[in-house]
């Protein structure tokens, strides 16, 4: 049996399907839209929209979306990113059909009534207000909008009070009149089905919609000179983030590079910075490294934070990784562990089938296939220290920096 099964409905619509013995199922529908496809004027648009799935379509009102699966002990959610939106649900494998009903229902029928967008915008002003008094938040935030400036790519999801302030009804009809089209989703699923019963729910579903395509082009950001910044913002502790643009999400390198960033600041203790930062010298409680790949471009950040007078320490010790990681290739032995890390890691979050069903689902929108476990584990293992050593040259040889002091 595959471990992944693919159709597509006469609209466009693609779906793919794995089959597991759970008595859950979780579904989703993945569209490659987000807030880089908003046009001037539409700051936090896809954002707001994806609230305003859930304020009622044709057929229900708002209680009813947000009952229907609820009262089953079933549960609907959504999320926007920077390239696109998803509306997922996790419920028992007999109400499978209910939840792609539903699904179906509030991305296709929602009405964005007024009276509950008023309502909505108060709930996302009070996340903007919630946003600004994190720091960690902000700093994140505001670096890609300076590491991507100039393109939609650098804004931020939730846009802000004037910007919603003027969105409305028909405003998020156009949006997603634009950019929610049939030829760029993905119905993602998983649960104890064959494949022909989860596609004849599909197309009794979703495969009865017309079908639309998209009429643009996304623009790819243009390069910005690297920069360091200091922002007094009267913290209790400096916060700093490190980076640089990075590969687009199809380039070849991306794999070497995920696995430098995980040897930099992965979730594991070992991580090079977690050691010589906290452990060695007690300098910082708070690291990590990142890299976003996006379509056609992509970051990386290392993001510390430490009290005023150990900053600076802070920053030698990072760059005395990077110059290291920049000139001397990883040992086998080294090599070896790292590999083998990465991919428990990649094992055990699949462990969790609903993140397992959304990544699927993202990464055949995005590349049109999904690769097998078997494929990524011989992928990995054929990365080279030299390969890593060159990508490292390549990402961290010139960086920006921003600070909150």
């Amino acid at each position: 049996m595959k471990e992944f099964e693919t159709y597509i409905l006469p609209n466009g619509i693609k779906g793919i399907h794995r089959r597991t013995k759970s008595s859950i199922a979780h579904c989703a529908l993945v569209v490659n839209a987000g807030t880089r496809d908003e046009r001037d004027g539409e700051h936090g648009l896809a954002h707001f929209a994806e609230h305003a799935f859930f304020k009622g379509t044709e057929h229900r009102k708002a209680y009813q979306v947000n009952c229907r699966l609820e009262n089953r002990g079933g549960e609907l959610n959504a999320y926007t990113t920077k390239e696109d939106t998803t509306i997922h649900a996790t419920t028992l494998r007999s109400d499978f059909a209910k939840a792609a009903e539903l699904i179906s229902d509030v991305a296709f029928h929602s009405t964005f009534p007024e009276h509950e967008l008023q309502r909505e915008r108060e709930v996302i002003i009070d996340e903007i207000n919630t946003y600004k008094d994190s720091p960690v938040d902000m700093i994140f935030d505001t670096f890609e909008d300076m590491i991507f400036e100039g393109s939609e790519l650098g804004h931020n999801i939730l846009g802000t009070k004037a910007s919603l302030a003027r969105h409305n009804s028909q405003s998020i009809k156009r949006f997603i009149s634009r950019t929610h089209t049939t030829d760029q989703m993905v119905f993602s699923t998983i649960g104890n089905f064959s494949l022909a019963k989860v596609k004849s729910v599909a197309e009794q579903y979703f495969g009865l919609h017309a079908a639309t395509k998209r009429e643009f082009s996304r623009s790819k950001p243009t390069m910005v000179e690297p920069f360091e910044r200091v922002v007094n913002k009267h913290t209790h502790q400096t916060h700093c983030i490190i980076g640089a643009r990075a590969y687009d999400i199809h380039a070849e390198r991306r794999l070497p590079l995920s696995l430098l960033i995980n040897i930099l600041g992965g979730p594991s203790a070992n991580s090079r910075l977690n050691v010589v930062l906290r452990e060695k010298n007690g300098l910082s409680y708070n690291t990590e490294a990142t890299y976003t790949p996006y379509n056609d471009s992509g970051m990386v950040a290392i993001y510390f934070s430490s009290d005023h007078h150990n900053a600076d320490h802070c920053r030698e010790l990072i760059d005395r990784e990077l110059r290291a990681l920049r000139s001397e290739p990883l040992s086998a032995r080294r090599l070896a562990m790292i590999k083998r890390q990465f991919l428990a890691q990649m094992a055990i979050s699949m462990e969790n089938n609903e993140g397992y069903m959304l990544g699927a689902g993202k990464s055949y929108l995005v590349h049109d296939e999904i690769d097998t476990l078997e494929e990524v584990y011989r992928k990995v293992s054929a990365v080279k220290a030299e390969q890593i050593m060159e990508v490292a040259e390549e990402i961290f040889l010139k960086t920006s920096t921003l600070i909150y002091q």
